[in-house]
């Protein structure tokens, strides 16, 4: 009986450990989404699609996010593409084209601007409320946490996010497989102050060993706090996206 509760109590302690390890892990992967975006926040900014021979493809879009699940995206230019929204809540997701009719449903390994970056790196989320911290290491200066996706719908099985020990700012994210193999590699740089607090990477890039000679830029030139309606995020909304902009 004196072994039984022995191993009882060992237990019970590494359960303990196992919590309060876990704890901080969350803590730290939720402060660096924070420093990396608002919560609830608008942006305006230009996403470039370069080919290997050099020829570029330009989108800019106005976007809203609120809270953990909620991103709309409306597309300013060009032309061609002008009035069309997306809308992302939780991991589904509709793309709306003026004069068409209802919105359809795209997939988070889509993309609508047809690059590198995919529906879900442009409707982005909190990787939080998308990932489970695995571990956390020190390699090279910085903090590399291993990240493991809550669900089966999430786009990335798994990533690895190389984030400045001193600013808690993601400098390199490595998307991969649920064995490991190399999708992508997102790059932060240039960062700026946007003003009231809000100091952040401007610059994004990302390159695929799945499309050689292929990046995708995405150049933020406006990012703000901004709480709206949850209406917004509906459907029904998407036509009427413009109407937000100030």
């Amino acid at each position: 009986m004196k072994r039984i509760i022995g191993i009882l109590s060992v237990l019970a302690a590494l359960s303990v450990f196992d919590y309060t390890y876990a704890g901080p892990n969350e803590d730290l992967l939720k402060e660096i989404d924070r420093n990396l975006n608002p919560e609830s926040y608008e942006s305006y900014r230009k996403i470039i699609n370069i080919e290997p021979n050099g020829k570029q493809k330009e989108f800019t879009l106005f976007t809203i996010k609120k809270g953990l699940d909620k991103v709309v995206a409306l597309f300013i230019s060009p032309a061609s593409e002008k009035g069309r929204s997306t809308l992302r809540v939780g991991e589904n997701m509709w793309l709306y084209i003026p004069n068409v009719g209802k919105p359809v449903r795209i997939t988070s390994l889509q993309s609508v601007t047809g690059g590198v970056f995919n529906n879900s790196d442009i409707l982005s989320l909190d990787y939080s409320s998308e990932y489970n911290v695995e571990k956390v290491e020190n390699k090279d200066g910085n903090l590399l946490l291993h990240l493991k996706a809550k669900t089966k719908s999430v786009a990335y099985d798994r990533i690895r996010i190389s984030a400045d020990k001193g600013k808690k700012m993601p400098v390199k994210i490595e998307c991969l497989t649920e064995k490991n193999m190399l999708i992508k590699t997102i790059y932060f740089k240039k960062t700026i102050d946007f003003g009231n607090g809000i100091v952040r990477p401007s610059v994004i890039e990302t390159d695929s060993p799945l499309y050689k000679g292929y990046k995708s830029v995405m150049i933020y030139a406006k990012l703000a706090k901004r709480v709206v309606s949850d209406e917004i995020f509906t459907q029904d909304y998407m036509p009427k996206i413009e109407s937000l902009r100030k």
